[in-house]
């Protein structure tokens, strides 16, 4: 296996929705396990307002397909209610693993 993409996204809850926030990234686990491609995914948390997400993979391929899925997706739905700001989502080369 050889991990050399990622991506980090950084959310802003909205005054008083960090715990939603939180709730709803422990839910997206299980969208996560179901994707063949997405190696590895965290959900974490910075602070009572800032929460991230980082992933890797193996291929663009796997990468695009974490981009056009159910996560993104269901983000999409909730963000308005649950985030301060757009999402600030990077795409990432992996340089080194252990």
């Amino acid at each position: 296996m050889t991990v050399r993409l990622g991506l980090l996204a950084l959310l802003e809850a909205k005054p008083g929705k960090g715990d939603d926030l939180a709730a709803f990234l422990k839910a997206g686990r299980a969208l996560a396990v179901a994707e063949e491609g997405t190696v590895t995914w965290y959900a974490f948390k910075i602070s009572d307002t800032s929460y991230g997400i980082f992933d890797t993979f193996e291929t663009d391929e796997a990468r695009d397909a974490h981009l056009a899925g159910q996560i993104p997706q269901a983000l999409g739905q909730v963000g308005p209610e649950l985030l301060a700001a757009d999402p600030d989502i990077r795409t990432v080369d992996v340089i080194a693993v252990k």
